[in-house]
Order: C-alpha cells, then sequence, then structure tokens
C-alpha cells in the first residue's frame, strides 16, 4: 500500500482537501465521517495514489481482489484487516452473482456492465453496501462515540440503498428525502415499505434539487451542528459528496476492464471508452478517477436526458440552471444541480480551493458560471449529449430487437448517446456502458417502450416484463406490492430541517 511522503521523507496518508478551503485537509477517514466538509466543499484528493494495475494479474481476480486494491490506494489510512472486513461484509451474497458486476457484450463496440445485481437492483448497491462498514471503522478508528445521522436527498435509488444499507446498524439513523412527483412507483415503495427502527424516509412537494439544496444547508449550518453535538449526534452523508460512497465507484471500471480482457475482447492496453448516464456526477467522475490512476480511456462520455445542464456545459463551457425542471422516464437524472461536478471543476482549475468558490458562488447567486483558463487536457477528456424521451424509448426498443437484451431507461439514456457519439465522431473504441439499474425497476416504462402499448400499472409491467424478459424477477420487487408501506409523511420543501430536529428530538 502506497504511502506519500513529506519533505522529510516521513510517511503521510493520502490528503483530502475540501474544493472551497485549501487549509482543511483530512484523511480519508476522516472525510467519510464528516460526509460533506463544514465549508460546504467536498472532500476531494489532490494527488493521486500509484498503484501497480497489472491487468495479467487482475484479469484472474476476483471483484473482492480488485476492490482491496484499488480501496487500499485511496484510503490508505485502513488497515489492512479493516479493509478485509469491510469488502468481504460488502460484496457477498446480497448479490445475485459471484460476477458482483457482469460485463455482457451487446455489439462488436458497446459492452454493458451491469451494476445492478445487489440487493436494492441499482447501481448504488456497488458503493453502499460497503459504506456502512467503511463509516462504522472510521467512527471506531477515531474513537468516535456520537451517533451519525445519515442526511441524504435522493432522485430515487440512493436512498433505498441507503436505507437497506444503514437498516438497523447500532450507532445510525438515517433520514431520506425524496420528490414526491418524481420517482417512479416501485422506487417509492422500495422506499416507503423499507424496516429499520432507525430508518425515517420524507417524501417533498419539490424535486430533487430542492431536496439536495436543503441537505447541503443543514450540513452548513453551524447553529444546528451546535444542537446535534449537544445530543452526541453528528452528520454524515451517503449520496456521492461522500468520498466513502465515491471512490468504491472506481472499483468496477477497473474489474469491467480486466473482464474484458479475460474474455478476449480487449488487447492488453487497448483504450476503450466509458459512457455514463450522468445526474449528479458521482459515477463518471469515478470513471474519470479511474482513469487517474493508469486505466486506458479515450472519452469520457456524459449521457444526459432532457435536464441537459450538463451537455451544455461540456459543450460551451456555461453552466447555466436556470431552465425548466423536466420529470422524465430516468429520474434519476432529474438534477440540475450536479453536486459532484464541483470536484472536476476544482482539478480543472489546478486544485484551487479560491477559483472553485469563485464559480459555486456565482452558480448559487446567479444560477450560472463560465470556465475560463482550466486545464484543456483533462476537460478534453470529456465528451458529452442528451437523449430525448423519445430517444430513449426508441433505444430500449432496438437494443432488445438488436441484442435480445433489455436496458432501463437510464442506461437507455447512455446507449442513445453513445449511439449518436459512434455516429458524428466515427470513433471505434470500444466502450464500456455503465447499466445502472434493472429494467425490473421501472417496468412501465420498458414494456411500454418494447411492446408499443399503454395503460398497464407498475405490477402488470411487472408481470409482462416477466413474461417478456424471460428472467425471474428480483427479489427487490417480487411481493413489493404487498409490503406494509411503513413510512408515510408528506412535507413542504421549506420544513426539511423541522422534520429532522423533530426526527432526532433536538
Amino acid at each position: 500500500m502506497r504511502k506519500i511522503t513529506d519533505e522529510w521523507g516521513k510517511p503521510m496518508t493520502l490528503v483530502y482537501q475540501s474544493t472551497r478551503d485549501a487549509n482543511n485537509k483530512v484523511t480519508a477517514s476522516q472525510a467519510i465521517l464528516q460526509g460533506l466538509a463544514t465549508d460546504g466543499g467536498l472532500f476531494t484528493p489532490t494527488s493521486y495514489p500509484k498503484l501497480d494495475l497489472d491487468f495479467e494479474e487482475l484479469k484472474e481476480a476476483s471483484y473482492q481482489e480488485v476492490a482491496k486494491r484499488v480501496l487500499g490506494a485511496f484510503l490508505d489510512d485502513f488497515t489492512e484487516a479493516e479493509l478485509d472486513y469491510c469488502i468481504q461484509s460488502a460484496y457477498d451474497d446480497k448479490f445475485d452473482t459471484k460476477a458482483i458486476a457482469p460485463v455482457i457484450k451487446i455489439s462488436d463496440q458497446q459492452y454493458n456492465l451491469e451494476l445492478f445485481h445487489g440487493a436494492t437492483i441499482a447501481f448504488k448497491d456497488m458503493a453502499l453496501s460497503i459504506l456502512p462498514h467503511l463509516m462504522i471503522t472510521a467512527a471506531k478508528k477515531h474513537g468516535l462515540k456520537d451517533k451519525i445521522v445519515i442526511l441524504t436527498a435522493t432522485s430515487g435509488d440512493t436512498g433505498k440503498a441507503a436505507m437497506a444499507g444503514f437498516a438497523d446498524v447500532p450507532g445510525t439513523e438515517i433520514i431520506v428525502f425524496y420528490p414526491k412527483d418524481g420517482v417512479s412507483k416501485v422506487q417509492e415503495l422500495q422506499m416507503t415499505t423499507q424496516t429499520g427502527e432507525n430508518t425515517h424516509v420524507v417524501a417533498i412537494d419539490g424535486n430533487f434539487d430542492d431536496a439536495q439544496t436543503r441537505v447541503k444547508a443543514m450540513f452548513n449550518d453551524p447553529e444546528l451542528r451546535s444542537k446535534l453535538a449537544d445530543q452526541q449526534l453528528q452528520f454524515s452523508s451517503a449520496n456521492s459528496m461522500n468520498i466513502g460512497r465515491l471512490v468504491p465507484q472506481i472499483v468496477y471500471y477497473i474489474y469491467a476492464y480486466a473482464q474484458l480482457l479475460k474474455q478476449e475482447e480487449l488487447e492488453m492496453g487497448e483504450e476503450i471508452n466509458i459512457t455514463v448516464p450522468t445526474g449528479n456526477f458521482g459515477n463518471i467522475l469515478a470513471a474519470f478517477y479511474a482513469k487517474q490512476i493508469g486505466l486506458p480511456v479515450g472519452k469520457l462520455i456524459c449521457a444526459s436526458n432532457e435536464n441537459n445542464v450538463l451537455t451544455d456545459f461540456f459543450q460551451t463551457g456555461t453552466y447555466n440552471k436556470q431552465r425548466p425542471f423536466k420529470v422524465t422516464s430516468s429520474p434519476s437524472m432529474d438534477i440540475l444541480v450536479s453536486s459532484n461536478l464541483e470536484r472536476l471543476l476544482f482539478h480543472l482549475v489546478g486544485n484551487s480551493a479560491e477559483k472553485t468558490v469563485d464559480l459555486m458562488t456565482a452558480l448559487n447567486k446567479d444560477g450560472v458560471y463560465r470556465l475560463e483558463d482550466v486545464d484543456a487536457d483533462l476537460l478534453a477528456l470529456f465528451a458529452a449529449d442528451f437523449a430525448t424521451e423519445e430517444e430513449t424509448s426508441a433505444e430500449i426498443k432496438r437494443v432488445y430487437e438488436s441484442a435480445g437484451y433489455i436496458e432501463d431507461p437510464h442506461t437507455a439514456v447512455a446507449s442513445a448517446v453513445f449511439q449518436k457519439y459512434k455516429a458524428s465522431t466515427n470513433d471505434s473504441r470500444k466502450t464500456i456502458l455503465a447499466s445502472t439499474a434493472s429494467p425490473y425497476k421501472f417496468p412501465v416504462v420498458v414494456v411500454e417502450a418494447i411492446t408499443d402499448t399503454k395503460g398497464a400499472s407498475d405490477f402488470e409491467a411487472l408481470a409482462k416484463l416477466q413474461e417478456i424478459s424471460n428472467l425471474p424477477m428480483p427479489k427487490a420487487v417480487a411481493g413489493l406490492e404487498e409490503a406494509p408501506v411503513l413510512h408515510h409523511t408528506v412535507i413542504e420543501t421549506e420544513g426539511m430541517q423541522v422534520a429532522v430536529e423533530n426526527y432526532l428530538g433536538l
């Protein structure tokens, strides 16, 4: 495990700095415990670990072994024994395949990396299966006596995956906010039927950006922080603003490349592209970090739905959130303020907290900022486009008819954007496409696209999807219709902090 050294050669742990304060530097375990920096920034590596990505060795390695190699480099103040415990606790029979994240060939150029074989059938399971173990281990490491309160906003999948991970974990409470009319029925029921004495689920009348803005404000409220401390409580985050959520996502890109080598679909050292359906920018940022530590990546293709603020950003250099918010068939991407983009901005401006603060201040004040004087080579790694609702539906049908494979709407957005990218660039590199959710999570959208029929309920569509796909219905949705709803709270967005204080008895 490689250690950074100071100017005298003394070993140091990898440094994570807030994107908004050059003096706010912590170790990996401290960053995981805090979640979000108290100055409002995101803890981000200022340098990258040097690790030997020996793909001759890695192509024979298990997912768990690849995870240990990557996490050992990025989370280098965890001991080997601590990492072994966290990895083995996370990547076990909760996943319905020993491969954990299998790679499926769709065409000679497209390989779907299936990230939905965990307990909640969405890619968030890949990191949220390990985050509770990392967090509790970090708390013990630092002698923390406070109860950890996981406070998170979700656009549909993070909430359920986080609750599944933290349910009844000693020393934790978890409070999840989601947009009442901004998730699928299956997503909503997965959350509102969640068991666990320490789980709390709240629907708000706004959208995901409203929820995320309020959550960030609570993290940054010194008066609320003081109230929590008086009761021996502290906030932490379960979404990809927490570096402990982001780093485990790097693993599966390294693993996917190794598996393609093993399947003899790639030559050693051959460059690949990675296409990611993108909302909050965490999943594609993990692919960016994978490249920084040695994964042979040509282009990172950022795929958006009709909330195409990121497409405009990469194509024009201007980020403008002042546009209509659209509710689409790919709700986990219905986001106009992509929080993790702040980490990329930090790197683009030379790891300057001062410049990053200026950009974020402009976004909060004016709703817009423009990139100037940035690292052009880093920016050139990215391509971006978006898919309309009609294009997404057509792509679900096209892939089903051409490959016999059923994509969920988020994966179909990425697939449609990849087709556009190929047509416009003639780039012939093979592409790993992040398949972020099971089609069973969005049955109505998928069945309507494939059959050209409308009107089925979610549960009628589930049965039809099983018939079409010949795949067993995942445990995550089987019996969901009969499961008792345990969480009924619906509030105005402005009432989020009051709800949190009530749950915690502040």
